[in-house]
């Protein structure tokens, strides 16, 4: 069964916001109110209302790199992952992780990257070599 997630969190801006996930990452508004505002990210429902961002932590070790926790991530098909890392990278998006690849040449190699949008919410995308490996050890 294939279906689309819903992920509803706290910003403080929605403009900013709107700049953030509609202009920088290219994700198409949908519904909105005065207090929040939806995207179709990537092919999924992001709802995003006014309010205090979760609380993250650098806890979750990757590797030989520490990362916020919790986080919201997604898996794009390399090309498109590699188009959206150019992309950051020249409207000069400070990074939590850089645009790498991790485990080359073993089972679950993948690209990597960790930003945050203008609130703090910490985003990771991710693309396998792969893509038959996103579940597998």
């Amino acid at each position: 069964m294939r279906s689309i997630f819903h992920l509803a969190y706290n910003v403080t801006s929605l403009d900013e916001s709107r700049a953030f996930y509609g202009e920088l990452l290219g994700c198409e508004e949908g519904r909105s109110t005065e207090t929040w505002v939806d995207f179709d990210f990537f092919g999924h429902q992001i709802s995003l209302h006014l309010g205090e961002p979760f609380r993250t932590a650098d806890t979750g070790r990757v590797g030989e790199h520490m990362v916020p926790m919790p986080h919201l991530g997604l898996v794009l098909e390399k090309q498109d992952w590699t188009a959206l890392a150019e992309r950051l990278r020249s409207r000069g998006m400070k990074f939590v992780l850089e645009p790498t690849t991790r485990f080359e040449g073993l089972p679950g190699e993948q690209s990597t990257m960790f930003f945050r949008d203008p609130s703090g919410n910490p985003i990771e995308i991710k693309a396998y070599a792969r893509g038959d490996e996103v579940f597998k050890s």
